[in-house]
């Protein structure tokens, strides 16, 4: 189950220390605009190896358009991207071929196939979301399309947490924090793990906004809700342990009267549901927090086993995030276009004036 989406359907492909990784986007509309800048500039955002606060693994991470593009517009056919790994040093694994680490996916993986890419975790790594970020600049130029914007920032790292939202901000910090107040000390958090060889959790706040009411309607009942997307894309990234839509958690400790947002001539005087009600867009803003674990891979003593079922001290090597957060909050701006361009191809298909439309402008 590589693939994702109704319309608007991903396939991704790929190991960590492969060749490389890439995507395949089938359901992409002919004649949208192909911005090769706004798709380097999306890689970079999640490249490692620029700051101290990830993983020294520097890629080149250019991806090559192979196909779906003709003088520099979607042609409505099949796109293919390939991501070339320049940069694996998979000698940092062989200690641990035949070693499940902690908190990896080492186990199950072996448990479900019975072989595994032990370099660098293969297709388990987070290197695959390099394709998701790839996929998630095409969407954005279709969502340009309609106004439809997709942000996001750091809000927490550790127990530092931002409550100043600017996502202006966010978007010129190294760590992509939301709240400037509190960027030196989730900076320091995040150092000070990595000094210790060990990691530490975050939590990314995402956002999606439409000034001309374009998030209004998105979503499909009953099995293929708005809410009932995000929660299923953004569970499936790697580290990802929890997330909230709206107020969340703290919504369950309210009353309804508290809770519901009341409505006027002039629209929603609240947002706590986030911008989804039965599964379906208010046209309010978007709102979704995204819970990442600490990495998994550190440098402290840590007991396993091997496939022998063989009581291990595992010492781990190789070049890995303090904290997976922060880079992740790129991917899930990423994941929340791609749902959200999926959800607006469908939606064409809903009513009859929108096939008329079609037809009538051709």
């Amino acid at each position: 189950m590589n693939t994702f989406g109704q319309a608007l359907r991903v396939s991704t492909f790929g190991e960590s220390h492969g060749l490389g990784v890439g995507c395949v986007i089938d359901g992409f509309p002919a004649g949208v605009v192909i911005d090769e800048a706004l798709l380097a500039a999306q890689m970079q955002r999640r490249k490692g190896g620029q700051t101290p606060y990830a993983t020294p693994r520097k890629e080149d991470d250019k991806v090559e358009i192979l196909s779906g593009v003709f003088e520099g517009k979607s042609t409505g056919t099949p796109i293919a991207l390939f991501i070339p790994n320049t940069n694996t040093k998979s000698k940092d694994y062989e200690a641990i071929r035949d070693i499940f680490r902690p908190g990896h996916a080492d186990f199950t993986y072996q448990a479900k196939y019975g072989i595994r890419d032990y370099r660098g975790g293969g297709r388990s790594s987070a290197r695959e979301s390099a394709a998701r970020v790839a996929s998630g600049a095409f969407a954005k130029m279709l969502l340009q399309e309609i106004g439809i914007t997709c942000e996001s920032g750091i809000l927490h790292i550790g127990v530092h947490k931002g409550e100043n939202i600017d996502f202006a901000y966010a978007k010129t910090s190294e760590i992509f924090a939301l709240d400037k107040s509190m960027e030196a000390a989730q900076k320091q958090a995040i150092l000070e793990a990595r000094k210790n060889g060990n990691s530490i959790g975050g939590c990314a706040l995402v956002r999606a906004f439409s000034p001309n009411g374009a998030l209004k309607g998105l979503g499909q009942p009953l099995y293929y809700k708005l809410s009932g997307a995000i929660g299923a894309m953004m569970m499936g990234l790697n580290g990802v342990k929890a997330l909230e839509i709206g107020d969340g958690i703290e919504s369950s400790t309210r009353l309804g009267s508290q809770n519901n947002d009341n409505m006027d001539s002039s629209g929603f005087a609240s947002n706590h549901c986030g911008g989804v009600l039965g599964g379906i867009g208010t046209g309010e803003e978007l709102r979704i927090k995204v819970y990442f674990k600490p990495t998994p891979s550190i440098f402290l003593p840590q007991q396993t086993i091997n496939s022998h079922n063989e009581p291990q001290n595992l010492a781990l090597k190789g070049r890995h995030d303090p904290c997976i957060a922060v880079r992740g909050s790129v991917v899930c701006e990423s994941m929340l276009a791609l749902i959200l361009a999926d959800m607006a191809l469908l939606h064409t298909h809903t009513r009859l004036e929108s096939i008329k439309d079609f037809y009538n402008a051709h």
